[in-house]
């Protein structure tokens, strides 16, 4: 079964859910858009309820966010901004080595506090047409709260016109493993600044960790991607180990860099690296697949990430906001 599939069975509507029925569906999906299918992860971030409702019984809809939180505080050392004629030529990794050297140059980023909320706001790629007519702008993006110590997450019941009807918190316990194996933001923004920023030796501690069991009859880079991939897709990490991330991540083959500037679901520039080291044919006939990570040509923050298929976006999300804040309901 390839993503799309995956991404529209767990969209469809359900009664309002609690974690043990979101549980299961929201590891499926993070695993579908990471690894297409091929395992399930021991170490994953919590993801978002997001909104989507139906006229006589409320729909929830569920979407996994793949997409890595931008740090606010910006160094003086940042390259300029990169444009469509900078990337002719330059490779996926020589692209990597200069956003590692750019966030290596900003200043460290203070912890965020335990009961802070963590506000996210995204933008879906290639978003079901069928859902777009049904609900509009809605369908187009997610948006939910998480407590940074992962003791809470909540969102918001809206009716079919878009008003609120309720906002729903639930309680959860995400630290230490209690709650099997999902993290909270805190342990992996913690986890994050342990990398050094080698690149090899970056991934040397990334496969200490053995955050995600290797999957049999795989690759080495294919395992290894499936561990960074769940790192890049942090919601917020801090910026000194964003570079050995980086690094690390240029070590893999099967890394293109698309030529030129594409635009991300919420409007925006972006650099796209793209991993095609698990288009390996899974029996649907359809080979070309691969996924793109977005990059702000700016500040070299990662903005999301896509699926393409044949050179047309099939699924993935992009930022639109990040924000912590004191209470969820609110939006910075």
């Amino acid at each position: 079964m390839d993503e799309v599939t995956r991404v529209r069975e767990l969209r469809a509507g359900a009664p309002t859910p609690d974690r043990a029925r979101l549980a299961p569906g929201r590891a499926r999906l993070l695993d579908a858009a990471r690894t297409g299918g091929r395992r399930r992860p021991v170490w994953t971030r919590p993801r978002f309820v997001i909104v989507g409702v139906a006229a006589a019984v409320t729909a929830v809809a569920v979407t996994a966010s793949l997409l890595v939180g931008r740090d606010d505080t910006r160094g003086l050392s940042t390259p300029a901004t990169l444009t469509s004629a900078d990337l002719k030529g330059m490779t996926a990794a020589e692209l990597l080595e200069r956003a590692a050297e750019a966030v290596e140059g900003r200043p460290p980023v203070a912890e965020p506090r335990a009961k802070q909320w963590m506000y996210e706001k995204k933008a879906v790629e290639g978003p079901d047409e069928e859902e777009v007519a049904q609900l509009g702008d809605r369908a187009r993006f997610s948006e939910g709260w998480i407590r940074f110590d992962g003791s809470a997450h909540a969102f918001e019941q809206l009716d079919p016109f878009g008003k609120l009807i309720k906002l729903h918190v639930t309680e959860m316990r995400l630290e230490n493993g209690a709650e099997g194996d999902d993290r909270s933001p805190r342990e992996m923004y913690r986890f994050v600044a342990t990398l050094p920023s080698d690149g090899r030796e970056a991934l040397r501690a990334i496969r200490e960790k053995d955050a995600i069991a290797d999957e049999k009859g795989a690759t080495r880079a294919q395992n290894d991607y499936s561990e960074l991939s769940v790192l890049l897709g942090t919601d917020i990490k801090p910026s000194e180990g964003v570079a050995g991330l980086y690094r690390a991540f240029a070590t893999l083959p099967d890394l293109t860099l698309v030529d030129h500037l594409v635009e991300t679901a919420a409007g925006r520039p972006a650099v796209a690296v793209r991993y095609s080291g698990d288009d390996d044919g899974d029996g649907d006939g359809e080979r070309d697949t691969g996924r793109e990570w977005l990059i702000d040509p700016e500040t070299y923050d990662v903005l999301g990430m896509r699926l393409v298929r044949d050179g047309k976006v099939i699924g993935g999300s992009s930022e639109v906001t990040l924000a912590f804040v004191d209470k969820p309901g609110e939006r910075g």
